[in-house]
């Protein structure tokens, strides 16, 4: 009986793994890789011929080998590729499409170090594996998933960064462990609760929330006293001790090993599973409280590689953290501006931090081993909702079910309004507090599709919150004076770069994918969609005139603007794309994009 069950658990970590399935995925993800590396001028398709308003293209990346495909160049060099239409041929006879030949048939022409080559091509592995996983198993469609509620919106997403091309590595999840984690998965776990010396452990905390208050938020009673009863039984005070949540993954594969002189010294005890039920949130190491949804998510360290990084913790990030989510809250609450449009944040309320001394006194550069034991909590934003409103994922606007359904154009279908009045609504909740951030503030966000809750009544956003606020914020002017715990999110930006900040986050890497979207799924002209964008931009400065010098500095409308390359990142280094305190200075950049907003660009009233 323990032997069937056991090969029946090996067979099922493979059972997705079907021919049908797996040439689905190849196809689907060849297409992203063709799109996203011409885009960026990796791979430069040549054009044979028009037909009926498509380009016909080959690329050859040797003299044997041939790809064909139809498609349409978009505004930003977006590539509209027929998916359908993709082909292979070796030596004049058609061939599998198969995406990891395609990276090593091209590996010299995009610059591959030898030594990170196989590194990508996992990733590029496991991300197959990952798709072909979703499209056996998450078949919920976009019209179902219009009434749905926010985690099963949040579980059923299937694509990952937009721009990424490997971003479902998840290198150091076994099979195992991705139906346990994965959260496509959606497998509801506990978390394990460590009990950390003082001496080595730092807690912070937004005024006025303590230690004490977060305990009794996140923990019951019974449980508080069975913690403290297992300190007590080993003769340990549990006063010298701070309780911390943390991934059974990271405990199972990392601390119970690497800090295996820290728990024989007992300042790192076990206590045990918490009671809770929690699923993994698409960032993957952030965890929603399933079992009290009002109660904090939890973010810890999680020490798999996943496009470009390692997912730790920083225990000396952490001691910031709150400072930094105070400081950007009251900007937020105290802006009129801001809360007419409802725009929010979930603060990161509470942070702790375990230091291993034996890395500290042995490593004084950044590494991985020093960010292995963190945690935070962060609000949820089940406590933000008022009456007939539900969340979703921003990610969702990008959503492409199994069944090859657009979500975007199925959601604007629901809410009874029409693709530009929905839109209109979209962009007044979204892009006019990030533009009042950027422009009055010197403020930036990282405002992709994960980061993103919107807000819905009826289907249509009504209001837009942030989160994960002290990694990704930063003030882009070194000039202001900011008190000393905020001070680490200032980043060096040269002034002709600032506006990248608005450029490449909404526009490159969210907005050129909904033009897409409502192109090839709802018939809608992308002209339009870049009309409002124009729009929704001139109607806030026009609120503002006393910004126009910034407007000038950092103008949305000109011609041209400088092209950003996460995948030429992602191929210069799979191990560390950038440096958090200075992201421009490894930024990969491959000449500029002509600007789509440039033709709604307001006409200057001259001087007589």
């Amino acid at each position: 009986m323990i032997q069937e069950s056991i090969n029946r658990s090996a067979a099922e970590a493979v059972a997705h793994l079907q021919p049908e399935t797996w040439a689905r995925v190849n196809r689907l993800l060849l297409r992203k890789i063709i799109a996203e590396f011409a885009h960026e001028l990796l791979i430069t398709p040549v054009l044979e011929h028009t037909q009926a308003g498509w380009g016909q293209y080959t690329l050859s990346p040797a003299e044997a080998i041939t790809y064909r495909f139809s498609a349409k160049l978009l505004s930003l060099d977006h590539w509209f590729i027929d998916t359908a239409s993709i082909e292979k041929q070796v030596n004049g006879v058609l061939a599998n499409l198969d995406a990891v030949h395609f990276i090593t048939e091209f590996s010299e022409q995009l610059g591959f170090d030898p030594v990170l080559l196989p590194t990508y091509m996992e990733e590029i592995i496991s991300t197959l594996y990952g798709s072909a996983y979703m499209h056996t198993y998450n078949t919920t469609t976009v019209t179902e998933l219009t009434q749905a509620d926010y985690q099963d919106i949040e579980h059923a997403m299937m694509a990952g960064h937009p721009c990424f091309v490997a971003n479902n590595g998840r290198i150091g999840y076994d099979t195992v462990d991705y139906r346990k984690y994965a959260p496509e998965a959606a497998t509801p776990f506990p978390v394990i609760w460590l009990a950390g010396h003082k001496s080595r452990t730092v807690f912070t905390a937004i005024d006025p929330l303590d230690y004490e208050q977060v305990l009794q938020q996140e923990l019951d009673a019974d449980t508080l006293a069975e913690f403290n009863g297992i300190l007590t039984a080993k003769g340990l005070t549990p006063a010298d001790y701070y309780f911390m949540p943390t991934h059974p993954w990271q405990w199972y594969n990392k601390l119970a090993s690497i800090f295996a002189p820290d728990i024989a010294a007992n300042y790192l005890v076990c206590l045990r599973y918490g009671k809770d039920q929690y699923l993994p949130q698409q960032s993957v190491r952030t965890l929603f409280n399933v079992s009290s949804p009002a109660r904090f998510y939890v973010k810890s360290a999680l020490s798999i590689l996943n496009m470009g990084f390692m997912r730790g913790l920083s225990p000396y990030y952490m001691r910031t953290t709150p400072g930094i989510n105070e400081w950007v809250s009251a900007l937020i609450e105290g802006d009129a501006y801001l809360q007419q449009k409802g725009f929010t944040m979930l603060k990161e309320a509470a942070t702790m931090g375990y230091t291993n001394h034996y890395f500290e006194a042995a490593i004084k550069t950044e590494s991985a081993y020093k960010k292995m034991l963190a945690t935070l909590w962060r609000e949820s934003p089940m406590t933000k909702l008022q009456p007939g409103q539900r969340l979703m994922t921003m990610a969702a606007l990008l959503h492409i079910d199994a069944h090859g359904q657009a979500m975007l154009p199925a959601l604007i279908k629901a809410s009874g309004l029409d693709i530009t009045t929905w839109l209109q609504q979209y962009m007044d909740c979204y892009l006019s507090p990030l533009l009042h951030c950027f422009y009055y503030y010197d403020l930036r966000f990282m405002p992709h599709g994960e980061n993103v809750i919107l807000v819905l009544e009826n289907n249509v956003p009504v209001r837009a919150i942030m989160k994960d606020i002290a990694e990704e914020v930063a003030i882009v002017n070194s000039g202001l004076q900011l008190p000393e715990n905020v001070q680490r999110i200032v980043i060096p930006v040269p002034e002709e770069l600032k506006i990248l900040s608005i450029f490449t986050q909404i526009f490159d890497c969210f907005f050129r994918f909904v033009a897409h979207i409502l192109v090839e799924h709802a018939d809608y002209p992308e002209e339009k969609f870049w009309a409002l964008a124009a729009d929704c931009i001139l109607q806030y400065q026009q609120l503002h005139p006393e910004l126009e010098d910034k407007f000038q500095r950092s103008n949305l409308f000109a011609e041209e603007i400088i092209k950003t390359c996460l995948n030429r990142l992602q191929i210069h280094n799979n191990q560390r794309m950038i440096e958090p305190s200075n992201p421009f200075k490894s930024q990969q950049f491959a000449g500029t994009f002509k600007n789509p907003l440039a033709a709604f660009k307001p006409k200057q009233v001259p001087v007589i």
